[in-house]
């Protein structure tokens, strides 16, 4: 019975994220019925590394990679949707790589589990660095997407901590809407290889709801 303990336990603490919608949305005041949840950004970045790996033709192991996304946000289970307006990386990675250590204690297996997370924040794999480029470039497909949907107001930021930042106040004075803002830090911010950089800008420059 303790390995069925355990398989429920683990689940039911991932399970959580189901329900934990993702900070930056919640920092715009993204306006919409249902706003992405961290479990389904975590499905959005599999499906994305899914089509970036059969369309540019990556030399990764996907299974690898898909493993690791579906593992890669467990420590928000824990610390929350953090991001770097919210606390150094270092700081957060000390915290996460603490909560990845508890979490993943409970399974027998449990080491692999969190070696894949810690490879993944290392980024110096070739299956962690595309997994990574994934992460950002789905988050950044999605703010379009609320964009065309006119789910953020840009005049109505007054209690939006991250307006404040320069980087964002100057992103959003040079480019004017907020999903283009997004696109393009993005694009200075991590410094992506040629293919994700041409997605980055197809995102950019096209109507994505309406393409077929």
């Amino acid at each position: 019975m303790e390995k069925a303990k355990n398989v429920v336990e683990f689940y039911i603490f991932c399970n959580k994220l189901k329900n934990e919608i993702r900070t930056g949305w919640k920092a715009w005041g993204v306006k919409r019925e249902r706003v992405e949840s961290i479990a389904e950004h975590i499905f959005g970045v599999q499906m994305l590394a899914i089509s970036m790996w059969s369309e540019y033709e990556y030399d990764i192991d996907l299974q690898k990679t898909l493993s690791m996304l579906a593992v890669h946000e467990l420590e928000e289970i824990v610390i929350g949707d953090l991001t770097i307006f919210d606390v150094d990386a270092k700081s957060k990675q000390e915290k996460g790589h603490q909560a990845v250590e508890n979490l993943t204690s409970i399974l027998s297996n449990g080491k692999a589990i969190k070696d894949l997370v810690f490879e993944f924040d290392k980024r110096e794999t070739k299956e962690a660095k595309f997994a990574y480029y994934c992460d950002k470039l789905e988050c950044d497909i999605q703010c379009k997407l609320y964009d065309q949907e006119g789910c953020v107001n840009l005049n109505d930021q007054h209690n939006n901590e991250y307006t404040k930042n320069p980087v964002v106040k100057k992103a959003i004075d040079d480019e004017k809407t907020w999903s283009a803002a997004w696109l393009k830090f993005g694009q200075k911010r991590y410094n992506y290889d040629e293919n994700f950089l041409e997605v980055s800008n197809y995102v950019l420059n096209h109507d994505i709801e309406n393409v077929k």
